[in-house]
């Protein structure tokens, strides 16, 4: 009787113990940091990995690969202009909740297929799904819009991008992918996930960061504008003087 009843407690552990992830990674970054310095120009992030296994290739959907990588997020104040009486004047707002400052995101294959609706909703991998904006005020009708209008933005200015042939997988085992980093880079932590998909279900998934922060002369003048506020004016105030009054005397010369 004994035997019975601790047969059927271990067949009921079994069926609540955690399915184990079909794959792993083991990934690999050509750079974890990033200095921002006075003649930053951008930078190019190369992810590559591998994937782990403990048993054979499922068959069954290919292994797809989705990288994203992340900027420090904020709320972010997205506003309509209409052009009224001959001049361009703001008219609605919306206060999107949290948008990240930089969004990439790269892919093996087409987005539509290498992840599910369910899964991008889930995880929020897709730039849409990257951005929070829970509500707006009464009078606008079409809030989506304001948040379309904030990714184009950011698109045009290569703060977000989609690119979906950025992640090459070999043998469905290998994959690498190039993130490009734009010369305009908030500074913080860049979280770097991957995800392994198979028929558009996430299987396995990592997370990094990507420390980016700006030193020498950009390190300095951002803790002096931080942290002395008066300083930094009294310094910016100066400096415009000198300019101005160097123009000043360069134009005399030119006219002598």
């Amino acid at each position: 009787m004994m035997r019975r009843v601790f047969a059927i407690f271990a067949a009921c552990l079994a069926l609540v113990a955690p399915v184990q992830a079909e794959e792993n990674i083991v990934l690999g970054l050509n750079q974890t940091e990033v200095s921002i310095s006075t003649n930053f120009n951008g930078s190019e992030i190369i992810i590559f990995g591998a994937v782990k296994r403990e048993t054979p290739i499922p068959d069954g959907p290919e292994l797809a690969v989705v990288v994203t990588v992340s900027g420090p997020s904020k709320a972010v104040v997205v506003r309509r202009k209409e052009r009224k009486f001959g001049i361009w004047i703001n008219t609605d707002s919306v206060e999107v909740d949290r948008a990240p400052s930089f969004y990439a995101v790269a892919t093996s294959g087409p987005m539509q297929d290498v992840l599910s609706r369910v899964e991008d909703l889930r995880y929020k991998i897709s730039i849409p799904r990257a951005i929070r904006s829970v509500g707006a005020p009464m009078g606008i009708v079409d809030s989506a819009a304001f948040t379309e209008a904030l990714i184009r933005i950011r698109t045009k200015a290569d703060q977000y991008d989609l690119n979906e042939a950025g992640v090459t997988v070999d043998q469905q085992t290998l994959f690498r992918a190039t993130v490009q980093l734009p010369a305009a880079l908030v500074e913080g932590d860049y979280n770097t996930r991957i995800f392994l998909t198979r028929g558009g279900n996430v299987i396995a998934q990592y997370e990094t960061l990507i420390d980016v922060r700006k030193v020498g002369l950009e390190r300095w003048l951002y803790n002096l504008s931080r942290e002395q506020s008066l300083v930094y004016g009294l310094l910016s105030l100066a400096i415009a003087i000198s300019a101005g009054w160097l123009a000043s005397a360069a134009f005399g010369l030119i006219r002598r």
